[in-house]
């Protein structure tokens, strides 16, 4: 799990999203971030927690929020899922991992009794300084907008 905890800075990035566009956190300076790491694309947790976000996005606008997802999928993936669910924010294409590393997410998980590395579903918010607000490691997937909104 990650080592990142609130008021550290977060991790500079530079990688591309679902359509090969380039994205920075310097981005969003002067913005504030919901930075949301899920497992894989079109899944049905990952779903469900993407489209939360998405039918909540006024809400998290009106807070200052820009939504940012990020999984080791392809942008082929991305894009798919992105426009299957007509997701209204950018989904990073991590192949390499290194946004993921640089956040912890990555590690060991079990599920139905095997062990595995992968993403650990991990929310961060991010203020317009680039420093942490937040950081979601128990994410409830179908009210995930209620929970950032919350704390």
């Amino acid at each position: 799990m990650t080592t990142l905890k609130k008021g550290d800075k977060a991790p500079e990035f530079n990688s591309v999203d679902q359509d090969g566009n380039e994205a920075k956190l310097t981005d969003y300076k002067g913005k504030k971030l919901v930075m949301f790491f899920y497992p894989k694309a079109s899944t049905p947790g990952c779903t469900v927690e993407a489209c939360n976000l998405n039918e909540n996005k006024e809400s998290l606008k009106k807070r200052g929020y820009e939504i940012l997802g990020v999984s080791a999928d392809s942008q082929k993936r991305q894009q798919n899922f992105r426009n299957k669910y007509e997701l209204d924010y950018p989904l990073l294409a991590d192949e390499e991992k290194e946004v993921i590393n640089a956040y912890g997410v990555w590690g060991p998980k079990k599920f139905m009794g095997k062990e595995y590395d992968g993403i650990h579903r991990t929310t961060f918010l991010i203020d317009e300084n680039g420093k942490i607000e937040e950081v979601i490691q128990k994410v409830t997937t179908k009210d995930h907008a209620a929970q950032i909104l919350g704390s």
